[in-house]
């Protein structure tokens, strides 16, 4: 059993947790994954690595409150235990030998984002971030990305906080004016991710894709995670989450991750259902 020993929201739907689990603190890097189940009859959700501590034996975790799953995980308090917590799954992020690195994080996938950029940063890497919000609610992790950065643009739709605008805007300012970057990180939704694509490739600058398809084993032997990657099929869960984004086909991938939204939605529905009749008991 894994031990939640913190818990914090850091926005109306977005929560994080640190749960005691030393074998995988132990060997955890940015870019990987867990899967947990909250409990013996639960489904296994896959959730990216937001930070280790080694020392102490935790692994934080950082989720959207979106499905039943995820509903009954944010119910779970300080001193609950979870029943499974695997990994760390997938490869890491290439940080290596990177001297200038933009990182762009969208939503809830700064979570992903902020990792790899503060590995990058104690590489000793200049790292400009940009991150982006549709309003100033869901702003998560300004001030761990701002202690990591050299450069940080803060991105809201409405423009409730930064500067209102999408994050290719500042990406493609500080291309044209001269900026030099060995890499491009985008991770949040599948279409910025695209978007960040389209923005990098006329300048022919490598750009690396944290893709997150449905996922059930972690292991490749589902097949749910497969994406088309250069025109081969990849599997997520062990070829990734890290790919190439001027080879991933985004829009097979946005098409395919919607197929389960209707029932995904009806799942979260119902487990509301339950914990508010259980609350009026």
């Amino acid at each position: 059993m894994f031990e939640i020993v913190r818990k914090q929201a850091l926005n109306p739907t977005v929560t994080l947790m640190e749960i005691a689990a030393p074998l995988v603190a132990r060997k955890a890097e940015p870019g990987q994954f867990i899967i947990l189940r909250t409990d013996e009859a639960g489904e296994r959700i896959p959730l990216t690595v937001a930070d280790y501590d080694r020392e102490k034996g935790t692994v934080t975790i950082i989720f959207q409150i979106v499905g039943a799953t995820t509903e009954k995980l944010n119910h779970m308090n300080e001193g609950d235990c979870l029943q499974d917590f695997v990994g760390p799954l997938g490869k890491a992020t290439e940080t290596e030998g990177l001297k200038k690195v933009a990182v762009v994080g969208g939503g809830v996938g700064c979570a992903i984002a902020y990792p790899i950029a503060k590995k990058l940063h104690e590489q000793g890497c200049e790292v400009h971030s940009i991150v982006g919000f549709r309003t100033k609610d869901l702003v998560i992790l300004e001030d761990e990305f701002r202690a990591v950065s050299d450069k940080l643009f803060m991105m809201t739709d409405d423009g409730s906080y930064g500067t209102k605008g999408v994050v290719t805007n500042p990406l493609k300012e500080l291309i044209e004016s001269g900026e030099q970057y060995d890499e491009v990180i985008a991770i949040g939704p599948v279409i910025m991710m695209k978007f960040v694509c389209l923005t990098t490739k006329p300048y022919g600058i490598k750009t690396i894709v944290s893709m997150n398809p449905i996922m059930i084993d972690g292991t490749g032997m589902c097949g749910g995670c497969r994406l088309s990657v250069g025109g081969e099929t990849k599997f997520a869960c062990v070829d990734g989450p890290d790919f190439d984004g001027h080879l991933v086909d985004f829009d097979e991938a946005m098409a395919r991750g919607t197929m389960y939204k209707p029932f995904e939605r009806q799942q979260h529905e119902e487990t509301c259902n339950l914990f508010k009749m259980g609350e009026n008991k």
